[in-house]
């Protein structure tokens, strides 16, 4: 039952992935935790497995989400490449900083977090996007991907909520910034899981099939499945215009922290 419980979170999951660059993980960290309080486990471990699971399966589907939107030429290599370091620094220090924080004080964070996002994307919705405006320095881009990398890390997600409302700032078009946010999800995916790994070790955590705040069975399930789905949703993502997905978007995220916002001041 658990197994396939945790297949249908990794095909709804990777269908996220591919149409909004998010990595799945808006998706993941919600419902697993809900399977993980079913499951049993105690109150303080079980954001923090959310985050670190969701973040491990994020690796699989950013890698089939990202050959999905390279085969429409809608990743951009050169902001891949300079967002990157700051990605792996950030994710894997965010990891640590998301260990040191009680459950309800994340969920709180994650909440308001996405709201603010969800907002952002509804407003902007209506707004033509400046092409002619310029993407700031390598330097810059790579602290902005610091700082990306860590809130990542933090609300588990790939950093689609953040890489796409950044790079549609400065003029990039939905599909385009959607299709390197999926690509930018991968640093993020391995730094922060490995974190996750490393800090719930050391913590001495002591969840059945788990490695430090990741369970293996879980990662199994909707990494399996959201390979596949990651590539429908990116399909899907090319036949939308861009107005639309922003909305689809700004949808899905007040969805989740609305959920988050209510478990946290519960």
């Amino acid at each position: 039952m658990e197994l396939i419980i945790f297949l249908a979170i990794g095909a709804s999951a990777g269908f996220a992935a591919g149409l909004f660059g998010v990595g799945g993980g808006l998706i993941i960290v919600p419902l697993l935790y809900v399977v993980f309080t079913q499951m049993g486990y105690g109150s303080e471990v079980i954001m923090h497995m959310a985050l670190g699971t969701s973040l491990a399966t994020i690796i699989v589907t950013s890698i089939s989400s990202l050959m999905a939107h390279h085969k429409n030429g809608a990743v951009i290599w050169p902001v891949f490449k300079n967002l990157s370091p700051g990605l792996v620094v950030g994710s894997f220090f965010g990891a640590g900083i998301a260990g040191l924080l009680s459950g309800a004080h994340l969920q709180l964070i994650i909440g308001v977090f996405v709201l603010w996002v969800a907002y952002q994307m509804f407003t902007g919705a209506k707004k033509v996007v400046d092409q002619n405006k310029a993407l700031p320095s390598a330097a810059k881009q790579v602290f902005a991907g610091t700082g990306i990398g860590v809130a990542s890390a933090i609300f588990g997600i790939g950093g689609g909520s953040l890489t796409v409302p950044y790079l549609n700032h400065y003029g990039v078009v939905m599909q385009r910034a959607v299709g390197t946010s999926a690509a930018c999800g991968l640093p993020i995916a391995i730094a922060g899981a490995l974190g996750f790994m490393l800090f719930g070790m050391k913590e001495q955590v002591h969840v059945p099939n788990s490695i430090g705040y990741v369970h293996i069975y879980a990662f199994i399930g909707i990494s399996s499945m959201s390979f596949f789905t990651a590539k429908l949703g990116a399909k899907v993502a090319h036949a939308l215009s861009p107005q639309m997905l922003k909305k689809c978007f700004a949808v899905l995220l007040l969805i989740v922290g609305c959920f988050f916002l209510f478990k946290g001041i519960r």
